[in-house]
């Protein structure tokens, strides 16, 4: 099945008819859901062992973007970016480190209040 979609995978631009010969073709509806396949199957496989490495305090997904809360006097953010950055060249991880202890994920402002 995987090979019959990524071997349909083109798209027609500019009066040509262009095959996409690597990635999957945006907006072709089988392109979100291998997608969430492949992300679920990195997750199953590299999580476990990235949490427990790292002590990672909890994972949040939502489509493409990752939240995660982790304790910086165990781990440091670009060593787990490097590691996810490192399963697949194709993909690219890139973070955003929270400023004035605020960060987006991924339309709202999470803002951090110490404990009282």
């Amino acid at each position: 099945m995987y090979e019959i979609i990524t071997k349909q995978n083109y798209f027609h631009n500019n009066d040509k008819i262009i095959t996409q010969t690597d990635r999957l073709a945006k907006g072709v509806p089988s392109s979100g859901i291998l997608s969430e396949i492949f992300i679920q199957l990195i997750e199953d496989t590299h999580l476990p062992h990235l949490a427990q490495k790292h002590k990672l305090v909890n994972y949040f997904r939502f489509f493409d973007d990752i939240l995660l809360i982790y304790d910086s006097r165990h781990t440091e953010i670009y060593t787990i970016v490097d590691y996810f950055n490192a399963i697949l060249p194709n993909l690219e991880f890139t973070e955003e480190i929270e400023q004035n202890n605020t960060i987006n994920y991924p339309d709202i402002t999470y803002i951090k209040h110490p404990r009282m």
